[in-house]
């Protein structure tokens, strides 16, 4: 003989605290995803030895920000292509500059090239290719 609701309530109720379950998790992870940025500040001048052991080797992501620190006036950061990087060549028009001497920069997934645009600065070391997983 058939009873009405016996079985059916306990299935609503595991597909409830099933629900409850994938919400969690999804909410965590979520969580996990923001807790991990990072700030990575650069002492922004002349000397490579301080500049590219940042990017070899370092895994950035996404989200992940850079603190560009600098004289302002004396330096600049430039995002540039990598055609620009390569040669040290002048930043297209398009090309976002930072100027302050305190430049936050929060990464997007993907390739990143930064150069000083002052004359002979770039080609003095000031240049740095970021990596965001």
């Amino acid at each position: 003989m058939y009873r009405r609701g016996g079985n059916h309530q306990g299935r609503g109720s595991a597909a409830a605290a099933v629900l409850c379950l994938l919400l969690l998790i999804i909410s965590s992870e979520n969580t996990a995803v923001h807790a991990a940025a990072a700030v990575y500040s650069i002492d922004w001048s002349f000397s490579p030895k301080v500049i590219n052991p940042l990017a070899n080797g370092k895994t950035f992501r996404a989200g992940d920000t850079l603190l560009f620190k600098y004289s302002p006036g004396f330096h600049n950061v430039v995002e540039v292509d990598k055609a620009t990087y390569d040669k040290c060549g002048t930043p297209p028009a398009k090309a976002k500059v930072y100027a302050s001497g305190s430049d936050r920069v929060t990464l997007t997934k993907g390739q990143h090239y930064f150069i000083c645009s002052f004359a002979g600065h770039c080609k003095g070391g000031m240049k740095i290719p970021i990596f965001a997983a």
